[in-house]
């Protein structure tokens, strides 16, 4: 999997997350998103921008890309970290509960190496043509 790959899956993954934190139903009238994840519109926007960022990361090129997640990863590192330690709140703008903190968790690490542990250009491989002998 590249970088670009995974800027795509967390653009759809913050941007499904974001809007659909905003569609009653989904999102229950306490707060859960799939009954889960507390939200609430702050989060759900901080979750809308980041998909937008990562879209745009996505289209972009792979040095783009890894300059988001040193962003990304840094940022959803402090948003975990703050969060492990405030609890239901994250410095009283963002809601959370340990479902959400756990997701942060993964977020931060994913994003810390793709920022700062993808640093070299890889080539992809051809399956087709990638025969080793013995």
């Amino acid at each position: 999997m590249n970088i670009q790959t995974i800027s795509w899956v967390f653009a759809v993954v913050f941007l499904a997350m974001g809007i659909l934190g905003f569609v009653p139903g989904i999102t229950t009238a306490d707060g859960m998103l799939f009954g889960m994840f507390q939200t609430s519109a702050m989060n759900n926007i901080v979750y809308i921008v980041t998909g937008l960022a990562a879209l745009w990361a996505a289209l972009s090129n792979p040095e783009n890309s890894r300059g988001l997640f040193k962003v990304l990863g840094v940022f959803y590192a402090l948003v975990a970290v703050i969060g492990l330690i405030q609890g239901p709140t994250v410095l009283g703008i963002l809601t959370a509960n340990a479902a959400l903190h756990f997701f942060h968790v993964i977020v931060a690490l994913v994003g810390l190496w793709a920022g700062f542990g993808t640093s070299r250009t890889y080539p992809e491989a051809d399956l087709a043509t990638d025969v080793r002998r013995r």
